[in-house]
This record gives structure tokens, C-alpha cells and sequence, in this order.
């Protein structure tokens, strides 16, 4: 869980790379950049705004040989035992960026290396390294007095509501390469950022497993479920899994497959498709893993239990109990219309 609610910038290096291979070169600023409290604020909501809107998918730094030769892991280390050492290894940190900026789609921009203290991560405070870079520029209007008429200027500035790219990586879990946030607002050079230049993994903790074993069960549900059943079942089927995550602190999968798995004869199916499609969400060979609650949270709200009729009817089932579909909807055929129909239970309707 995350609380950027009282973070506070500690220092901040500004500096600019160019594309390389446009032979556009990089700008390193002499000494570090001077905040007034209105900057930090607003530089602060520039910086977390992303995170806080979009799921907590953590990485770690990696490297094939060891984590000594990832340069920016190396520099983050530096600047968590020298807070002072800030600005030397930030003009590193852009040296290393601007390295790996040689393809034409990189654009150019200014980096910001920002030194935190007061984050908060899993309920224990820390300091944290954010690497920042603004990308994309938009025109605004300015307005200026000259003699008796208001004149209008053209500038171009970075919107501050938007960041384009940035990582905050935490003080934690140093041995296994940090736990490290991403964002990247412009997909077409994803590779760029956290391959080539940050060297991040996906780190396989229990909010990965959880979130990607019910992502996993949600294409299980639309692949199987679905074509060998109906839509209420595909539903009620992602309903169970959801619930027995939420009322598990640990995953089994024999045990989940016997609870939610209402067909016996598509437990083999699941298996089948496991082996199939498993190593995508890299759940292939995992059957046990602790349950992250957030991660459950986020799931249920993102899926949709709606079923779409071809008579321009939804049917929302919105329910934390599963059971409800099977007390309260049945699906049935009627002989006279030739059609299939749902009948729907309730003692009264609820007002909006």
C-alpha cells in the first residue's frame, strides 16, 4: 500500500537530454535547482499524480550478471548512503539516459532526479528516488499589456497535469534491487525506459501472483466458461474466484479449483489452458502464493458483470455474493417465441 501524502523533496537536479542520434546532445546543470515551498507543491503533484491514479505494479532492478553493473541501481544506492551525492549521480543518471536515447522516436526532454523523504510503502516510512522526464510540449496563451491594448503571446510549456515518463524507487528491499513504480505516458518506446535505461523486472511478490492469477481466470472464464456454458455463468464463475480470494489469505489452487469450479469436467479444461496460456500472466508453474487485498480490490472493481442481449437489454449483476445468481436469475427457453429468456427474483425495488 501506498501514502505519497507526505513525502517531501529533499533535493532536485535538473538537467535536459537531446536525441542521440540527431546529434542532439544533453545539458547538465552546474549545481541543483533551488525549490520554494509553491514549486514543491506543485512539482509534487506533477511527479505523483500518475502514480496515484493507476495500479501498483512494482518492479525490481535486475541484471543478467549481478545488480552491481545496473548503473542506475548503482547510482540509486549511492544517493540512499550520500543523500549529499544527489546531484553528482544524477548528471550520471542523464549521462546513462541520454546513452540509450539513440533511436528517431526519443524525444528530447528534461529529467528530474528528486531525493524523498516521508514516503510511505507498506505501512513503513522511507526515502525514495524519482527519475522524471517531460517530454512532450504544448502551446498556451500568455497576456501582455502594451499600451492601451492586451496582446497575446504563443508560448510552449509542459503540462504539468500530465507526466510523460518517471519511476520512484523506494529504500526497500535493497538485496532483491529495490521496489520500483513506473510510468510511461507515451507507449511507442516503452523498451526505452524500462529496459534499456532503468533495467527493471517485473517484481514477483504477492500483488503480481494475485493480480495476474485473476486476470488469467478472467480470460479462462471468456475462453472456456463462456463458449461451453452462458455469459451468467462466465460471471458467476469470475464472482467465486473473486471471493475466494477475498476470503483467503493464501492461494491453493486445488482447493480454489474445487470451490469455484461448479463443472468438474472443465477442471481439466483449466488445467489445460494453465499449460497453454499460463506462462503469459507467469503463473505457469505457481500454485501457492500469499493474497494481496489490494490487488483483490482492484480485480472486483474491473470486472464487468453485465450480460449483453441482443434486444438492447443489460442484465447487471452486481453482487459480492455469488450465490445471488443462482437464487435469484434463471435462465430458461420458451418454446412459443423460440427464444431464451431470464427470469429475475426480488421482493422490492430499490430506489436510485
Amino acid at each position: 500500500m501506498l501514502n505519497l501524502y507526505s513525502a517531501q523533496i529533499e533535493s532536485i537536479s535538473l538537467h535536459r537530454v537531446g536525441n542521440k542520434s540527431k546529434n542532439e546532445s544533453a545539458f547538465l546543470s552546474a549545481e541543483p535547482f533551488s525549490l520554494n515551498d509553491e514549486m514543491a507543491g506543485l512539482l509534487k503533484e506533477y511527479f505523483f499524480k500518475p502514480f496515484r491514479e493507476k495500479e501498483e505494479n512494482y518492479y525490481k532492478f535486475s541484471h543478467e550478471v549481478d545488480l552491481e553493473f545496473n548503473e542506475i541501481c548503482t547510482a540509486v544506492t549511492g544517493i540512499f548512503e550520500n543523500p549529499s551525492d544527489n546531484h553528482r549521480l544524477s548528471k550520471k543518471i542523464t549521462t546513462h539516459l541520454y546513452e540509450q536515447s539513440n533511436h528517431p522516436h526519443i524525444k528530447s526532454g528534461e529529467v528530474y532526479v528528486v531525493h524523498f523523504s516521508d514516503m510511505l510503502i507498506d505501512n513503513q516510512k522511507t526515502d525514495a528516488v524519482g527519475i522524471f522526464k517531460s517530454e512532450l510540449k504544448h502551446d498556451f496563451l500568455q497576456f501582455e499589456e502594451k499600451a492601451q491594448n492586451l496582446e497575446i503571446l504563443i508560448r510552449q510549456g509542459i503540462n504539468v497535469n500530465k507526466l510523460d515518463k518517471g519511476c520512484i524507487v523506494f529504500n526497500t528491499s535493497k538485496e532483491e534491487g529495490y521496489k520500483v513504480l513506473s510510468v510511461d505516458s507515451n507507449r511507442y518506446d516503452a523498451k526505452y525506459w524500462l529496459e534499456n535505461f532503468l533495467g527493471v523486472a517485473p517484481l514477483t511478490d504477492e500483488n503480481f501472483y494475485t493480480k495476474n492469477y485473476l486476470k488469467f481466470c478472467q480470460n479462462f472464464a471468456k475462453d472456456v466458461v463462456l463458449p461451453a456454458e452462458d455469459k451468467q455463468q462466465e460471471v458467476m464463475f469470475m464472482n467465486r474466484a473473486v471471493n475466494h480470494f477475498a476470503k483467503n489469505d493464501n492461494f491453493e489452487e486445488t482447493s480454489f479449483l474445487n470451490e469455484v469450479m461448479e463443472n468438474p469436467e472443465l477442471i481439466p479444461e483449466f488445467k489445460h489452458y494453465k499449460v497453454e496460456k499460463g506462462p503469459k500472466y507467469s503463473i505457469g508453474d505457481v500454485s501457492n502464493f500469499d493474497i494481496a487485498n489490494k490487488a483483490v480490490s482492484d480485480a472486483r472493481k474491473k470486472i464487468k458483470n453485465v450480460i449483453n442481449l441482443d434486444t438492447n437489454i443489460q442484465i447487471k449483476m452486481d453482487f459480492i455474493n455469488p450465490e445471488s445468481a443462482e437464487k435469484f436469475v434463471e435462465k430458461g427457453w420458451d418454446e412459443e417465441r423460440q427464444m431464451y429468456y431470464y427470469l429475475v427474483y426480488f421482493n422490492k425495488e430499490q430506489k436510485s
